[in-house]
């Protein structure tokens, strides 16, 4: 059985016993009907996931893996801001008539900054210190620049990452300061379960662990009912993860290099609303 899905359930769990709900506070979001979307919530929830044992996809339901890389190469390698070089559409609630989600996400990764070894944006020194001082505990990158929070659309909500090798694997915690568990947990898990293993071919390495922080990780409450009957259902075992081996420059990749095999899942949850 899946160790995703074993600690999804427990996160999940977790919360609904154990958390706080937000009835009686003035919240942000609300659901399309215009109801203020309540939440039951955890703060600092830690989750821990060995990517060298199995690639952490959920089998509860099944997650859209190649929409997931889209959206990761669209942030990451596009450096992009722009809804109009997505192949989707999640990010239209946030967009302006021009594409634009404002100086969020992609574009933060594509402002270059001066190093003593030269001019990189964070991307491009992520990679150059995994291949030229992988033991650096200074690799980090940081989309949350307070001086352009005013220009986005959405504040970044998966916003760092730090990147430490031990021996030969890499591994990374990526923070995240809210999230919604059933929309997005398993999403940004795999999308970053992703980034490292890319990050680890083209650098010559071997994937570790992915370690994800939540600050805020909050089920809404017309969730409750929906996460309720998800995490009664049986998990499958992990499927593998297969990754073009011929690829060796970040910027090369496309979805199309990913394949899961023997992706077993059970029934989509249709129809999910979603607070804006």
């Amino acid at each position: 059985m899946s160790k995703a899905d074993n600690i999804f359930i427990a996160m999940c769990k977790d919360i609904l016993d154990n958390g706080i709900s937000s009835k009686g506070e003035i919240v942000r979001a609300k659901w399309a009907d215009g109801i203020p979307a309540h939440t039951i919530k955890k703060f600092g929830v830690i989750n821990r996931y060995d990517l060298s044992e199995e690639f952490p996809i959920l089998t509860l339901r099944p997650t859209n893996l190649k929409a997931a890389i889209d959206e990761l190469l669209w942030i990451w390698q596009k450096k992009s801001n722009n809804i109009k070089e997505l192949n989707s559409s999640i990010w239209d609630s946030w967009a302006n008539e021009d594409g634009s989600i404002g100086k969020a996400y992609g574009y933060q990764l594509s402002i270059k900054h001066k190093y003593g070894e030269g001019e990189f944006d964070q991307v491009d020194r992520v990679l150059y210190d995994l291949k030229n001082n992988p033991y650096s505990r200074r690799i980090i990158v940081n989309m949350y620049n307070h001086n352009d929070l005013h220009e986005m659309n959405l504040y970044p909500c998966a916003y760092s990452m730090t990147f430490n090798v031990t021996g030969r694997k890499i591994n990374a915690i990526l923070n995240q300061r809210s999230q919604d568990i059933l929309v997005a947990n398993n999403w940004n898990v795999v999308q970053y379960a992703i980034l490292v293993h890319i990050f680890a071919q083209v650098c010559g390495l071997e994937v570790g662990e992915l370690v994800h922080v939540i600050a805020d990780a909050h089920i809404y409450d017309r969730h409750i009912p929906l996460i309720t009957e998800l995490i009664q259902r049986t998990p499958y075992p992990a499927p593998n993860l297969l990754i073009n081996p011929d690829k060796k420059d970040f910027y090369e990749f496309k979805v199309e290099d990913f394949v899961l095999d023997n992706y077993q899942s059970d029934l989509q949850i249709k129809n999910i609303p979603v607070a804006i």
